[in-house]
């Protein structure tokens, strides 16, 4: 099936008012054009360089389309992370915070974030204590980042076949989000990014709003393309 045709059997699926992030990494340029002339307008990268050397182009030609920055963020990438992307996903950590904060404020740029959870297993990026989050909205609500726009929370699934465990995981980063909207509620958090290729069906179930898809969109990547990147 042609990219086309993916978008549009996901599409048909998802419920109204769930986002799709196409998962573009490791996908060169015309994938991602194919994706936006089948009315794709949102896109993810896990990797600053290679999201900055396709989009920049990209968005010359259809400036209408988001970036989403979704993978762990090294400080160091930070200031080209603000300056190509729409979005950064993965805040997990507040030092993090801090420098983009810092690099928005260099470029005047208002970004948009989500609070990275962790609710899997160990090898997974994410705050573990959700105070650290709280803190940092407090920060936030008292004008501490001026620059930083907070949208909501994302998480990634531990990688089991295990539907419940799926599902638990999902449930905790809705429950974050209710709690701290209820503290919040001068924010709107309502974002919640959770759901992948083999499991976004049970993220929409527990009220994703937000799922990222790549391999059922593009198809198997091609991990040839890490080593340029």
């Amino acid at each position: 099936m042609s990219i086309k045709d993916n978008l549009i059997k996901i599409k048909e699926k998802l419920p109204q008012g769930v986002g799709l992030v196409a998962v573009s990494k490791f996908h060169c340029a015309q994938e991602v054009v194919e994706a936006i002339q089948a009315g794709q307008k949102v896109f993810g990268e896990n990797r600053v360089q290679e999201a900055a050397a396709k989009f920049d182009e990209i968005k010359k030609s259809y400036p209408d389309v988001r970036l989403r920055i979704i993978g762990q963020l090294q400080r160091n990438k930070v200031k080209e992370a603000v300056r190509v992307a729409d979005a950064i996903d993965s805040v997990d950590r507040l030092e993090l915070l801090d420098e983009i904060e810092k690099q928005a404020a260099k470029i005047d740029k208002k970004i948009d974030v989500l609070f990275e959870y962790h609710t899997g297993e160990a090898s997974k990026s994410g705050f573990e204590d959700k105070a650290l989050i709280v803190d940092a909205l407090k920060k936030i609500a008292a004008g501490g980042y001026p620059h930083v726009e907070p949208k909501g929370f994302m998480t990634m699934a531990p990688f089991t076949d295990d539907k419940e465990l799926i599902r638990a995981s999902f449930k905790k980063l809705r429950d974050l989000r209710d709690e701290c909207a209820a503290a919040f509620p001068g924010m709107d958090l309502s974002e919640l990014s959770m759901g992948m290729s083999g499991d976004w069906q049970i993220a929409v179930q527990e009220g994703s709003t937000m799922v990222r898809i790549g391999t059922a969109i593009f198809g198997e990547r091609d991990y040839s393309q890490a080593k340029k990147a």
